[in-house]
């Protein structure tokens, strides 16, 4: 097997989990990820291969060379796989490459996707835009008359996508979202983070898939208050500004505070409270089981994570999905969130008194982390991946 993840540790932490899953059933299992990941890939006995970096957001000029084709990655692959001649590859949405070199291989694939399921459903509000359903028929119909403007940015990325398997011999496609294969779809998220929709027969919202690089223990503050972990993403915010808003807003509440700068502080110092800790990082496997409270931007791996042991979340999102995610929170109860524009202390006081005083979050929180502890995610995600291979027999790559 060949699974492939883009090196953000929000998409190649979940691909980690899938592939040592799949190693655990007894596969030969090769990841190809950035070269920041090969020594912990290979430390858990999986083979490694490294992936050209690129960034993602904001996304470079398509005809500059740093926005070269996935077409000539994709070819760039043709010798690990003939290499290898793997059963099949799974690659992350945003790991284009990968997924059409095995299409053009004859290769099965499967598209793993780390967060809530991208795709739009008629209906409902447009992905990453941070809203709920509309809970009028009017306001389900105002979302089917903005269609128009969604379907005009997917045709562009079709014609481009289009262009991409052109170079390599392959079909055009008529429908959107060509990358995402139509074979297997790993969404590794809770389904009760999921809107209700009609889902396609490929598609299975298997559960988060947890990977975390070991780390050890931090001294916890002293006491017996409700603890806070305030846990920024690593790939935004650089100068800290949810950490400092977050420190200042719940210095002299009745709380302990851990916070972790993530090894970054370009903006400077940060003032500490008494009641509080920072941390440049840390293990949420310690930190997050005897939180009372997760404060993060909202990226999806920490909100998971959150959740999974149990613990209700705010989040401020900044960027890409957050806002999405943020929305999913608030619609299931199992937290809020307050808007990146509004990331000062009051507001952060207020939503994080709301969510500590009110104990339905931390129930409902804790029926999303009983269900995870029944359904491993990674380990559905290894027996899907291994029908896929079985079900198409030997691969002709």
């Amino acid at each position: 097997m060949l699974v492939a993840a883009f090196g953000d540790p929000g998409h190649a932490f979940p691909a980690i989990a899938l592939a040592r899953a799949l190693a655990a059933r007894g596969h030969e299992v090769t990841v190809e990820s950035w070269e920041r990941w090969r020594e912990p890939v290979e430390e858990s006995g999986l083979g490694f291969a490294a992936a050209e970096e690129y960034r993602v957001f904001p996304p470079p000029d398509p005809d500059s060379e740093e926005g070269a084709g996935a077409a000539d990655a994709a070819l760039a692959l043709r010798p690990l796989l003939e290499e290898m001649r793997p059963h099949a590859v799974v690659a992350d949405i945003l790991t284009l490459a990968p997924a059409l070199a095995a299409e053009a291989a004859g290769i099965p694939r499967a598209t793993l996707i780390p967060h809530i399921y991208p795709v739009h459903e008629v209906g409902l509000p447009f992905f990453a835009f941070g809203l709920q359903p509309a809970r009028t028929p009017v306001g389900r119909l105002m979302w089917r008359g903005a269609l128009p403007l969604l379907e005009t940015g997917l045709r562009q990325g079709r014609r481009e996508l289009n262009a991409q398997r052109g170079k390599l011999g392959l079909a055009p496609l008529d429908r959107f979202h060509g990358g995402i294969s139509p074979s297997l779809v790993l969404v590794a998220t809770f389904p009760q983070l999921e809107y209700p929709r009609r889902w396609p027969a490929e598609v299975e919202v298997t559960g988060p898939m947890a990977f975390e690089l070991p780390y050890p223990d931090i001294e916890l503050p002293a006491g017996d208050a409700p603890l806070v972990l305030v846990a920024p993403s690593t790939s935004q915010d650089p100068r800290n500004l949810l950490v400092r808003t977050a420190l200042e807003a719940l210095a002299g509440e009745p709380v302990r505070v851990v916070a972790t700068s993530n090894r970054d502080l370009a903006g400077g110092t940060i003032e500490v409270p008494d009641n509080a800790v920072l941390v440049d990082w840390l293990s949420y496997s310690q930190v997050m089981p005897p939180a009372s409270l997760v404060i993060c931007h909202g990226g999806h791996g920490t909100v998971a994570r959150a959740l999974a042991a149990g613990v209700p979340v705010l989040a401020t999102p900044a960027v890409g999905d957050m806002a999405e995610t943020a929305a999913r929170i608030s619609w299931a109860g199992v937290g809020s969130s307050v808007p990146w524009r509004l990331c000062r202390p009051r507001p952060l006081r207020w939503a994080a008194r709301q969510l500590l005083h009110d104990e339905g979050y931390a129930r409902r929180a804790g029926e999303l982390a009983a269900w995870g502890r029944e359904h491993d995610g990674a380990a559905r995600g290894a027996e899907l991946v291994e029908e896929l291979a079985r079900s198409h027999g030997p691969t002709s790559a």
